[in-house]
């Protein structure tokens, strides 16, 4: 099994830009689809991204192309979020999710996640 960690969450002004990384630990990362999910308080768990194992497909919802990219580095068993013109209804608890198979939209189809980094874009 993998141990995800997030880091890279923050403060930031809207317009503003935030990077965040997901290291792993465990197994090897490149056996994992790997996917981004947020959650606002008071809302569900949503979809902000995934990659697949080697990188060669990535989807994003499309309320969020454009503004959003992810990338992975196997070889450093990291995965990354960058977020560019970030808005309030951006704020959020982000969380990086590992799957077994093919990485979706669905969060029940990964089986590993990591605590959770703090995104907060003040207006």
């Amino acid at each position: 099994q993998v141990q995800l960690v997030e880091s890279g969450g923050g403060l930031v002004q809207t317009g503003g830009s935030l990077r965040l990384s997901c290291a792993a630990s465990g197994r090897t990362l490149s056996s994992y689809g790997m996917g981004w999910f947020r959650q606002a308080p008071g809302k569900e768990r949503e979809f902000v991204g995934a990659i697949t194992r080697r990188g060669e497909r990535i989807y994003y919802p499309d309320s969020l192309k454009g503004r959003f990219t992810i990338s992975r580095e196997n070889a450093r068993s990291t995965v990354a979020l960058q977020m560019n013109n970030l808005e309030p209804e951006d704020t959020a608890v982000y969380y990086c999710a590992a799957s077994n198979g093919r990485p979706t939209m669905w969060e029940n189809d990964y089986s590993y996640w990591g605590q959770g980094t703090q995104v907060t874009v003040s207006s």
